[in-house]
């Protein structure tokens, strides 16, 4: 299989233009509103650096450290590297619409698109496990394409490369491997398949992944017990929302655009060799309504579509006349404007609530953890000097607790604890401590922790400064005897959701 017409050249200059805009608006606006909840949880997961965690692999809680380490452990420090992120996804989305023969504007409305759109707004605002997901994806997506466009096994070593890191951030990589595999095998070309390079990548992609599925198994697959749990809560949900948000997800204009990419292998003869990226992705949608999975789970693939769509949607606005270019211009900015204002932080904090909220809740949780503090440092100087010692802070969830790590100590506070996801492999207090609990949140009297927790007394009520709607506005402190010691006690509290 030869490697077909030569690719046009990249175009290095108004990509990097589009990357350097990109980069430039990110970090002015990284320092803004505050640490996401899981930020708090990545920068708490990074001081404890291991080959996994409960809820998820280590590259994301290593890129955390990396990063704070680096630019300080403030919002702004640590969302450097999903600046970077970005970035890199961006450059990588416009190399495979070269891949689909895409020239200089073809590759530039994809870099503008992509750098735009509203998913790639949010993941790198903030750092997330979908910071790095969306590049991995698309990495494998360039090396897999760019094995089927020139049949050079060697490619194996790429896509097995980066299948072996995703697997090592987020175990939905499975996903995209599946259905890749699936569309080689139906649509083709097939002879990609015999060669040993092959083996050669699947090899790479093991010994990558080995330690991180080593850990999980060690320590009882809890990031399955996980999933599962997504799954009953959130599944109905989940599957009910699935095709609505994969208009929006990116931006409503764009969704002619990689639906035109689904299309182009079909109609294009040049293209044909893609087919199997064609055939990927409704099989990674039917993997996710049939698991029950969040519909955001299948976003990235809608990049590389949406490079392929590109050439077509271009052709078609330069057939039509000036009025059709103008309406969709205005589209465009209309759908960029609403793209910005729901994955950044440029409105003030007290204007979230509404719709803005409804479009996406990440902002509402990154707001307000300083007054959060405060208000636990107020209910801790409520326990008697003479019993602090033996005290211990219980927070609900991982966010409350990261947020009490980071903030506390200049407030007084000592270490806080949480049998939530991965804290609840970092504690239990130690027996000694059988003072007075500061619980944070509720504990249901017919639950399990009411046998642990007795005697709880509301000592305060968190507020929000600004009023925002997010989990933490109106959750109650409450001072509670602890029952039987931390060592018996600590697993019946556990909470993996």
């Amino acid at each position: 299989m030869g490697a077909g017409p030569e690719l046009p050249r990249f175009a290095a200059l108004p990509v990097g233009i589009v990357v350097a805009v990109q980069a430039a608006v990110l970090t002015a606006l990284s320092g803004r509103y505050g640490f996401h909840r899981d930020e708090l949880y990545f920068v708490a997961a990074g001081h404890r650096p291991d080959w996994g965690y409960v809820d998820q692999p280590p590259i994301t809680p290593w890129l955390a450290r990396a990063s704070t380490a680096l630019f300080g452990e403030t919002p702004a420090g640590l969302r450097v590297v999903a600046t970077l992120l970005g970035m890199a996804t961006v450059v990588v989305v416009a190399l495979i619409a070269r891949e689909a023969g895409g020239g200089r504007g073809v590759q530039l409305f994809t870099a503008v698109s992509t750098a735009l759109s509203g998913y790639v707004l949010v993941v790198s605002h903030m750092l997330a496990t979908n910071s790095a997901d969306v590049l991995l994806w698309s990495l494998i997506a360039l090396s897999g394409l760019r094995l089927l466009r020139t049949g050079d096994g060697r490619w194996w070593l790429a896509v097995g490369a980066f299948a072996g890191l995703g697997l090592a951030n987020k175990w939905l990589v499975l996903l995209l491997l599946s259905g890749l595999a699936a569309g080689v095998a139906v649509a083709g070309p097939r002879r990609v398949l015999r060669t040993w390079w092959l083996a050669a990548g699947i090899g790479l992609a093991v010994l990558l992944a080995a330690p991180v599925v080593a850990w999980q198994a060690a320590h009882g697959w809890p990031m399955l017990t996980v999933a599962g749990g997504i799954s009953e809560d959130d599944g109905a949900e989940n599957r009910l929302l699935f095709v609505p948000m994969q208009l929006v997800y990116l931006s409503p204009v764009l969704v002619p655009v990689w639906l035109a990419g689904l299309v182009r292998p079909w109609r294009d003869p040049g293209v044909r060799w893609a087919r199997a990226l064609a055939i990927a992705y409704p099989v990674v949608c039917a993997e996710l309504l049939v698991l029950g999975g969040k519909p955001y789970y299948s976003v990235p693939l809608l990049l590389p579509l949406t490079a392929f769509g590109a050439e077509p949607a271009l052709r078609w606005l330069a057939r039509g006349r000036a009025t059709r270019r103008v309406l969709t211009g205005a589209a465009a900015a209309v759908c960029a404007v609403v793209s910005v204002l729901v994955g950044l932080p440029v409105v003030p904090a007290s204007a979230l609530n509404g719709v803005l909220l409804a479009l996406n809740k990440e902002p509402a949780e990154q707001v307000g953890w300083p007054g959060f503090a405060d208000t636990v440092a107020a209910a801790w100087a409520r326990i008697p000097a003479t019993e602090r010692d033996t005290a211990v802070i219980l927070a609900g969830n991982y966010g409350e607790a990261g947020a009490l790590e980071h903030y506390g100590p200049e407030r007084g506070l000592p270490r806080p604890y949480s049998p939530h996801m991965s804290y609840y492999d970092w504690g239990p207090p130690p027996d000694r401590q059988a003072g007075p609990v500061l619980l944070i949140g509720r504990v249901r009297r017919d639950s399990p922790a009411a046998r642990v927790l007795t005697g709880c007394r509301p000592v305060a009520l968190h507020r929000d400064a600004d009023g925002v709607d997010n989990d933490e506005n109106g959750v109650p402190l409450s001072l509670c005897t602890l029952a039987q010691p931390w060592s018996t006690a600590w697993p019946i509290l556990r909470t993996y959701y």
